[in-house]
């Protein structure tokens, strides 16, 4: 048994206990969430750290990139996860435009995440170009997850959803990237969409956790968001997603046999009656 567990189950895992894992040479297995009863299933089953991911825009919300999403949504599904989780790292995923004008609004959103969200640490996407911003962020008592390679925030930019790291000059900025982001203080970073051998590299070249999203088994853990990962949203699957079930079926399943035992007079019957 390790140090980490306690009478009501396993000690909270904090940022300190994902660096202790990598310094183990153990796996962290990390998952999004955005609702009461989801992250509540995921803590109960021993998932490390959950991230509130701004993936909501397109796998809760219906829209087409991450960009719509805003921070009082973000904060509504923080705290949605926030009361359900007793174990897992809360991670509040920072939305376009909530850290990007300026230091002290970035600042003060992030905050939030912590002080109305109920979250631990936020996330924000961005190389070195943000180094500056997340020491002042880590600075004010706010941990800090790093993303580096696929962006999704920086889609327009990038004219589209690209894998990093095939070029000499895209391998050398993930690499600065994954070191500034180190040295202003992140505990871990997010490398998505990154080429598997590059993002070894950088797993080796860093103290901090990797946590990988497409960027190959070498990462020091892996993260999927939740409705991929069960097969429940089906506009689209990426690459990287391994499904683990098909609740997209079970849910069109049991809608069906509802219907079907509600015109028939079925439903209700004796025992759903008072």
């Amino acid at each position: 048994m390790t140090p980490e567990r306690q009478s009501a189950g396993q000690l909270k895992v904090t940022t300190r206990s994902l660096k202790r894992m990598k310094q183990e040479g153990r796996k962290i297995a990390v998952l999004t969430a955005y609702d009461y009863p989801t992250a509540r299933i995921m803590d109960r089953a021993g998932i490390d750290c959950i991230l509130v991911g701004d993936s909501a825009a397109t796998v809760v919300s219906g829209h087409k990139t991450t960009l719509p999403i805003t921070m009082d949504e973000m904060l509504f599904l923080t705290r949605n996860v926030s009361r359900a989780v007793e174990r897992a790292l809360i991670v509040g995923d920072m939305p376009f435009l909530s850290f990007q004008p300026s230091e002290e609004e970035a600042i003060r959103n992030a905050g939030r995440f912590l002080k109305e969200g109920g979250a631990q640490a936020v996330k924000l996407e961005g190389g070195s170009e943000i180094a500056p911003l997340i020491l002042r962020l880590v600075d004010f008592g706010i941990p800090v997850m790093g993303h580096i390679g696929l962006t999704p925030q920086s889609l327009n930019k990038f004219g589209g959803y690209l894998v990093m790291g095939k070029t000499a000059r895209q391998r050398e900025y993930l690499l600065q990237s994954a070191r500034a982001l180190q040295d202003a203080g992140c505990f871990a970073i997010v490398l998505e969409a990154v080429v598997p051998d590059v993002a070894r590299e950088i797993t080796e070249s860093v103290r901090i956790p990797t946590i990988g999203i497409g960027a190959g088994v070498h990462c020091d853990g892996q993260v999927l968001v939740i409705s991929d990962m069960i097969g429940l949203f089906e506009e689209f699957r990426p690459k990287f997603v391994r499904a683990y079930a098909n609740v997209a079926d079970v849910i069109r399943k049991a809608v069906g046999d509802y219907i079907d035992d509600v015109r028939a007079g079925r439903f209700p019957g004796d025992e759903e009656s008072y």
